[in-house]
């Protein structure tokens, strides 16, 4: 897990940059979500699957996650990564 903590606000310190996550769903096409998070906010999210439930049962679906390029000013964030030293 990623938690991600913006420190800039959108359309006004920075233009673009907008935070892109992509689903690499089995068998079908990729789904992308494209966030414009503002200051303060935080983000949590997968970095590496994510369980969904299908027809028979769940099964893993691939996050891909980074930042569209910037268009103008400074975006600044903070991420903590959370992980499983042991595996």
């Amino acid at each position: 897990m990623q938690i991600v903590f913006m420190l800039d606000q959108t359309d006004e310190d920075y233009t673009g940059g907008e935070f892109v996550i992509t689903e690499q769903i089995p068998r079908a096409q990729s789904k992308a979500n494209v966030l414009k998070p503002n200051r303060g906010d935080m983000l949590i999210l997968t970095t590496n699957f994510r369980p969904v439930k299908g027809s028979k049962g769940y099964y893993r679906v691939n996050m891909k996650h980074g930042v569209s390029p910037l268009h103008s000013g400074h975006r600044h964030s903070l991420g903590i990564i959370f992980h499983d030293g042991l595996s």
